[in-house]
């Protein structure tokens, strides 16, 4: 039984992965919360515990682009998962993609 601290939205978002700065890979997160997130992608040289950072926009909320930053807790053959806990991130940022998320699931299990 997976025990969770707190709710995961599903949803699609693109995002770019950095390593130190520098763009390694794309992806989308496919499950957000506040404590973390899961990318699918391709992309596959992360270790576990390893910290890195995701890129995206978040569209109809704000034009600028964000960049959180989470250790790598769970690896896949269709992404991996992170979290936030112990990285310095803008609470706003993280607010903003898990708000963005949550409206557009619900708009399209509406429509």
């Amino acid at each position: 039984m997976e025990h969770r601290l707190s709710q995961r939205i599903e949803g699609q978002l693109p995002i770019l992965v950095y390593k130190k700065g520098m763009p390694v890979g794309t992806g989308e997160i496919r499950d957000a919360s506040r404590r973390g997130v899961f990318v699918s992608t391709d992309y596959s040289d992360v270790r576990l515990n390893q910290t890195i950072q995701l890129g995206f926009r978040v569209p109809e909320i704000t034009e600028d682009h964000q960049t959180l930053s989470a250790h790598v807790v769970r690896r896949s053959k269709d992404g991996f998962g992170l979290d936030f806990d112990g990285a310095e991130n803008n609470t706003r940022a993280i607010f903003a993609l898990i708000m963005w998320l949550n409206e557009n699931t619900h708009a399209a299990q509406d429509g």
